[in-house]
């Protein structure tokens, strides 16, 4: 085994940082648009923490079915069926086509529900006048998953990592551009931020296309052939259960946003400062479980047991070890990182300061547990394994997490603390039964080509 680690540990690590690097650009947009929507005031930051985690949990969750397309074409790749790879991504834009018109359409009607749900209503006209500029760009953002997952199949992960930095330095411009009116463009303040956003994927999208199309002419993504139900119910069959996992898991932090929200503008501000700086360091671990994922999926289509074990244990082991330097970064140094947000010398922020010091020391806790959880995931979609991990991250992320975070936070009056230790709770629960559930079938199962 421990030869078998050594083995895979390059190749991981040699598909993972292109990917982390590229999750860090992609996030990167995120702080962007959080940092340049603190220069517009409170109500603007309060206005992006809100329009910001609902887009994502929309669209992210339901565009999670097109993760599919990375497992499939990765253990296509591993039994040498070039065209099958294909294939995958061939569908995988069909599938994408078709789910961003609901996504487009629940992005539009979200925004006036939001004071009937205890939300300001000027925090909520922020965040509607987002959402309707953001969601023009949902398209563009179906096509580049399905095109990356094909790209992470074949563990070609450099194009990923150029067009995601080449997106930071162009959303940064039309920031500029559209939220504070430069260049002679309007000022259009935070619904700014969501027009940038949709400029800036339509971008990634034509790009990325260029560079598959140059790329993959022996086996080409884009031409016209009669689809296949078979892939398509294959693909739906993998990724709605991925869908409904992210979903579960995003769905948690948006409730934990909206709960927040109820104790005040302030408490909802420290929040996006912390929850924004946790998830800039999760893209360590989430590109090194996409990269576990690449491993596990080629080490079964070649049918190499030994190395389908291996790949799992060494992205669960690398995302623990990255994750507890970054929780000794947030446990020791909070009121710094704050300070990357806010003036911590202006009487104004006090109590977002204080309350984001606090958050991010939960935080720290958070990341051991949710590093190593996103890293099982990771290995067990390799093996095509997504439904038990789904009902395991319901039962863990709102039977356990939510509930105990609203109890917490509520009933035993901790306020916001006790949000982010239900969060703790949640994510502890799947790490330990996702890695289990993980080593039980690569144990349990001598051949790699007898695995889900």
């Amino acid at each position: 085994m421990l030869a078998a680690c050594r083995r895979e540990a390059p190749t991981l690590v040699r598909i993972a940082i292109p990917l982390v690097l590229a999750q860090m650009a992609q996030n990167g947009m995120s702080l962007i648009d959080t940092l340049m929507a603190g220069r517009l005031g409170p109500e603007a930051l309060a206005g992006i923490a809100l329009g910001g985690v609902l887009y994502f949990s929309v669209t992210v969750s339901i565009g999670a079915v097109l993760f599919a397309v990375g497992p499939v074409t990765a253990q296509a790749i591993g039994a040498g069926k070039q065209g099958d790879a294909a294939r995958a991504a061939r569908h995988g834009l069909l599938i994408g086509a078709v789910i961003s018109v609901p996504v487009m359409v629940l992005l539009w009607s979200i925004g006036p529900l939001l004071p009937r749900l205890g939300q300001d209503p000027a925090t909520a006209a922020a965040a509607t006048g987002y959402l309707r500029a953001v969601l023009w760009g949902v398209p563009a953002y179906m096509v580049f998953v399905a095109l990356r997952g094909a790209l992470e199949g074949r563990g070609h992960t450099r194009p990923i990592m150029v067009v995601a930095f080449a997106a930071v330095g162009l959303n940064v411009l039309a920031n500029n551009a559209f939220m504070f009116g430069r260049w002679g463009f309007p000022d259009l303040g935070l619904t700014g931020a969501g027009v940038a956003t949709s400029i800036v994927y339509t971008a990634m999208a034509i790009t990325l296309a260029g560079i598959v199309a140059r790329g993959y002419r022996t086996h080409p993504i884009f031409v016209i052939e009669p689809y296949s139900l078979r892939l398509v119910g294959e693909l739906i069959r993998l990724g709605v259960p991925i869908a409904l996992t992210v979903g579960f898991e995003i769905g948690l932090f948006t409730m934990t946003a909206l709960l927040m929200g109820l104790f005040g503008q302030a408490a909802l501000g420290a929040h996006q400062i912390a929850i924004q700086s946790a998830s800039f360091t999760f893209m360590i671990p989430l590109g090194l479980g996409i990269a576990t994922t690449v491993c596990v999926g080629q080490a079964v289509g070649r049918g190499d047991a030994m190395g389908t074990r291996a790949a799992g244990l060494v992205g669960m082991g690398l995302a623990t070890a990255v994750m507890t330097l970054t929780a000794l970064l947030y446990w020791t140094a909070p009121r710094a990182v704050v300070g990357l947000y806010l003036d911590l010398a202006d009487p104004v922020n006090a109590a977002v300061i204080a309350s984001a010091t606090t958050f991010l020391r939960v935080a720290a806790v958070f990341q051991l547990v949710d590093g190593l959880q996103v890293a099982a995931i990771g290995a067990l979609r390799g093996l095509k394994d997504t439904r038990v991990p789904m009902i395991i991250t319901f039962v863990s992320y709102w039977g356990i997490g939510l509930t105990s975070g609203a109890l917490l936070a509520f009933a035993a009056g901790l306020g916001g603390v006790g949000l982010w230790i239900g969060l703790v709770l949640g994510l502890g629960v799947a790490a330990v039964w996702l890695t289990t559930r993980y080593w039980l079938l690569v144990r349990t199962r001598p051949e790699a080509r007898a695995l889900p």
